[in-house]
């Protein structure tokens, strides 16, 4: 590994590089495809990164759907022609009764990483405002449909789907643009939802707000390009180009958000 890619990435983020390198390795050693887990914009970004730099190798990223937040990407030689089917994702439908219950992405999340599976096997959770549907790894698929059975106390099920009865799903995004005074995650998100800066230091130090599905404390953690922050009881924002500054210094955003 070149010490120097580290410099462009986050200290946080260097056992991922490590683990993107090995990959790559594995690649050019076997001369086969290697396919990742689930990964965030973030994650997939940097990805991109470092494998733009093995001239010989290319990718390929899916989630099950073409807009998919979460997917797997497929590393592979030149001569490969990959396929849908090499990223092995499962479609769900999660059954439930509907009249009794109302579902949430967190509850779902929940009771899934709750089985015992870590969350880099999930891929993204869909609702059209009433059915919900989830993507999962090939390999522990079968495992997850046996073991929940439950989320909450609601009993449900899953019905593994083809890939045409994918819901279209009801995606309240828009795309705004705003200047920040510094990409701090308590001023990003003071900013993006209107509310102080003290408020949203408050929400981070008692554990309400997430960055790329991991949850953080610190209010001083600088955002970066395509990271997603989900802030509890309020939305999600995400970083989707960092365009410079302004005379005065501001930095100019285009952002993806998504208010509750």
């Amino acid at each position: 590994m070149d010490a120097n890619v580290y410099q462009h990435f986050r200290s946080e983020e260097r056992p991922f590089i490590d683990t993107v390198e090995d990959w790559i390795e594995q690649v050019n050693m076997q001369y086969a495809p290697v396919l990742t887990e689930f990964l965030d914009p973030r994650q997939a970004f940097i990805l991109e990164t470092l494998v733009r730099q093995e001239s010989e190798l290319k990718f390929r990223f899916f989630g099950g759907y073409e807009e998919a937040e979460r997917s797997r990407c497929l590393i592979f030689p030149n001569y490969y022609e990959p396929s849908q089917e090499d990223f092995e994702i499962d479609l769900f439908n999660v059954h439930y009764p509907k009249k009794f219950t109302v579902l949430s992405h967190g509850k779902i999340l929940g009771s899934l990483v709750g089985t015992g599976i870590r969350r880099e096997f999930l891929g993204d959770i869909i609702s059209d405002g009433e059915n919900w549907q989830v993507f999962i790894a090939k390999e522990i698929s079968s495992y997850v449909q046996l073991q929940l059975s439950k989320i909450g106390n609601v009993k449900v099920r899953l019905e593994e789907l083809s890939y045409v009865d994918i819901l279209i799903p009801k995606d309240g995004w828009t795309n705004e643009n705003t200047t920040v005074s510094s990409l701090r995650l308590d001023n990003v998100i003071s900013t993006v939802f209107n509310i102080s800066r003290q408020r949203a230091k408050q929400l981070t130090e008692t554990g309400k707000v997430k960055v790329n599905w991991a949850p953080t404390q610190r209010p001083d953690f600088v955002l970066d390009l395509l990271d997603i922050v989900s802030i509890r009881g309020f939305g999600r924002l995400q970083i989707q180009v960092i365009e410079g500054t302004t005379k005065k210094g501001k930095i100019r955003l285009d952002l993806g958000v998504l208010r509750k």
